[in-house]
């Protein structure tokens, strides 16, 4: 495991970015995933009052201090401002799920001295690993990928 995934997992208080008001979208499934392993989940939705009797926060500014990292399971084009957003808050550790990257996004983040993992499922790597991910993550252990 890399130096940047065990930095934003040793630390129990996030933000989400992508759970959804409507269906079980891959956001809402890491939000039960990750509470059930002990972490406080703090939900930001640019409309949502609350998502599955959660609150909602519009933007990662209004959690100043309040988080120590931020799940991106948003578009890149969207992801963009909540990196700006990220930083106007002082949170320095993001994990972008699958699909939230782009070259510019990163390039943002890495800019604004923050801690990125990419292109890695937080639901792999969130102990305990169970049910499907615990399999994947045994793949990627044997092909030297996790």
């Amino acid at each position: 495991m890399n130096k940047e995934i065990e930095q934003f997992l040793n630390h129990h208080r996030v933000a989400m970015l992508g759970a959804s008001q409507t269906g079980k979208k891959i956001g809402n499934l890491i939000v039960e995933n990750l509470e059930e392993k002990g972490y406080e989940v703090f939900l930001v939705h640019p409309t949502a009052k609350q998502i599955n009797g959660k609150p909602c926060t519009a933007s990662l500014v209004e959690l100043k201090d309040k988080v120590d990292g931020a799940v991106f399971c948003i578009p890149p084009e969207r992801g963009i401002q909540a990196v700006q957003d990220a930083a106007d808050a002082g949170i320095t550790r993001l994990w972008l799920q699958q699909g939230a990257e782009s070259p510019e996004l990163l390039a943002k983040a890495y800019a604004s001295g923050m801690s990125v993992v990419v292109k890695k499922c937080i639901m792999m790597y969130a102990e305990p690993v169970k049910s499907i991910h615990k399999f994947h993550k045994a793949i990627n252990k044997l092909f030297g990928q996790y």
